[in-house]
């Protein structure tokens, strides 16, 4: 028997994961736009995650991002279950290590679906199990002159 198509109507892709990557140099929302473009999608959902001037109360005057170098593998472990789970038909996330200051962005995420809604689902589900997930920490300083760790794991 053979397999059936959960989506009819639509033509296999190849690898719908496009672009993971951990890194150091600046990120570009053009380049993850760029990488989930696909003349099938009828929606892209793009989440830009920033780094903001405050965190519970306390002014953040900059924060260090470190990762585990497992970071790469499970973001894609996190992306293939979302294109399992959701009609993706393009994905990609990117995530900044090192030393930021506020405003710099910090993580982008995006999503192609056929649909919008499930784009926007899909995008959430994607940058809420990165967050969750993905051994990445976060170094904050405070004005105050104090610190604190943030992990994910």
């Amino acid at each position: 028997m053979a397999d059936v198509d959960e989506h009819p109507g639509e033509l296999a892709a190849e690898d719908p994961v496009k672009l993971i990557g951990v890194r150091e140099a600046a990120l570009s929302v053009d380049e993850v736009f760029r990488a989930v473009g696909d003349d099938a999608a009828g929606g892209i959902a793009l989440f830009a995650g920033t780094v903001r001037n405050h965190d519970g109360g306390a002014d953040v005057d900059g924060l260090g991002y470190s990762c585990h170098p497992s970071a790469e593998a499970e973001m894609r472990r996190i992306a293939e279950k979302v294109v399992a789970d959701y009609p993706v038909r393009a994905l990609a996330a990117v995530h900044r290590v090192g030393d930021l200051r506020v405003g710099d962005l910090a993580v982008i995420v995006a999503v192609s679906c056929p649909h919008r809604a499930e784009a926007f689902e899909a995008c959430r589900r994607l940058i809420d199990d990165l967050k969750h997930e993905v051994p990445i920490w976060k170094h904050q300083t405070f004005s105050d002159g104090t610190e604190e760790w943030v992990g994910a794991c």
